[in-house]
């Protein structure tokens, strides 16, 4: 074999070589394309089945023979009286299982700002517009906040629960969703698919696609967040649907502290899975026709634990 033929053989070799390190590589590094093996997702359906059902811990539905607290106040009666909104259209509520300093204090004063919110017909809502700067002259403390796989302290920290809690609400009310982001991790107070989070550059946004005018209404007690909207109609009836695509196991990480007792070890942030979760909604109109919503695909990193320790033994 003479010299060129030669080296263009190792050309070629050395091409597929690169080709096949780089695509291994790629794979490696692209976790979105990592999916469980059909026997170990079956073998967690039941579990992803009760976690995405309608017998979450912490976020349901409330239903229609359930009173809200305010609705025999004669002052809020007549609110909705005056703007036509007799009807209550949907209602959630939601509950932090072990909220973290700052969290709930912002959580309640901003359900105390959106408290008797009108929405016209045609008008946009806007969460972060609704609430306003979430800032220190307004009373607002520092509170939990997701970046990235982190969960990092900020002011306003907290008031996502409350983008999330609404967005159940204006889906089972059947309001035109125009912007709503899925967190970067999973929360513990809704379902996989069913959170909405804010931000400086993202927003929980609905449009009143009614004729008639919309009242939010909402109050935090005792560590649970109700949200009820209002109109002149009564909407279809609303179902949620969820199907778990890929799953990634969370991960410890382990920080030192010598106040505790040798040996101890104390659960700071409880970790969660990762997820891919594709959700739809089945809307069934008054005279009985069904109609399928695709809301697309959502992707959660794995929140790591973060457990604080005494190494000493």
């Amino acid at each position: 074999m003479d010299s060129g033929k030669r080296k263009s053989i190792m050309i070629l070799v050395l091409i597929v070589t690169v080709i096949i390190s780089f695509y291994a590589l790629y794979r490696v590094y692209e976790p979105q394309d990592v999916q469980p093996d059909k026997k170990s997702l079956n073998s967690n359906i039941e579990a992803d089945l009760q976690e995405l059902g309608s017998n979450h811990p912490y976020g349901r539905p409330i239903d229609e023979e359930t009173r809200l607290d305010w609705e025999n106040e004669p002052e809020f009666q007549s609110f909705c009286f005056k703007h036509g909104a007799k009807i209550r259209m949907a209602a959630f509520q939601t509950k932090l299982p072990d909220p973290l300093p700052g969290e709930e204090h912002n959580i309640g004063l901003a359900a105390n700002i959106i408290r008797g919110k009108i929405v016209n017909p045609g008008e946009i809502f806007s969460t972060n517009l609704a609430i306003g700067p979430r800032t220190v002259e307004r009373n607002f403390k520092k509170g939990p906040a997701y970046s990235g796989s982190q969960v990092i302290q900020t002011i306003g920290g907290g008031i996502c629960k409350i983008a999330s809690t609404l967005y159940n609400v204006a889906i089972l009310a059947n309001l035109e969703i125009v912007e709503r982001w899925a967190h970067s991790m999973l929360v513990p107070y809704v379902p996989p698919g069913q959170d909405a989070t804010i931000a400086a550059y993202k927003d929980f946004r609905f449009r009143n696609n009614t004729g008639s005018p919309l009242i939010i209404w909402a109050k935090n007690k005792d560590n649970i967040l109700y949200i009820a909207i209002y109109g002149g109609r009564k909407p279809p009836e609303v179902t949620w649907h969820h199907e778990v695509l890929g799953r990634w196991k969370t991960y410890k990480n382990y920080r030192n502290n010598y106040n505790l007792e040798p040996g101890e070890e104390k659960v700071i942030i409880h970790g969660a899975d990762g997820m891919r979760v594709r959700s739809w909604l089945t809307i069934k109109e008054q005279n009985g026709e069904k109609i399928t919503k695709k809301l697309g695909i959502d992707y959660y990193n794995p929140m790591p634990w973060v457990i604080e320790r005494n190494p000493r033994k």
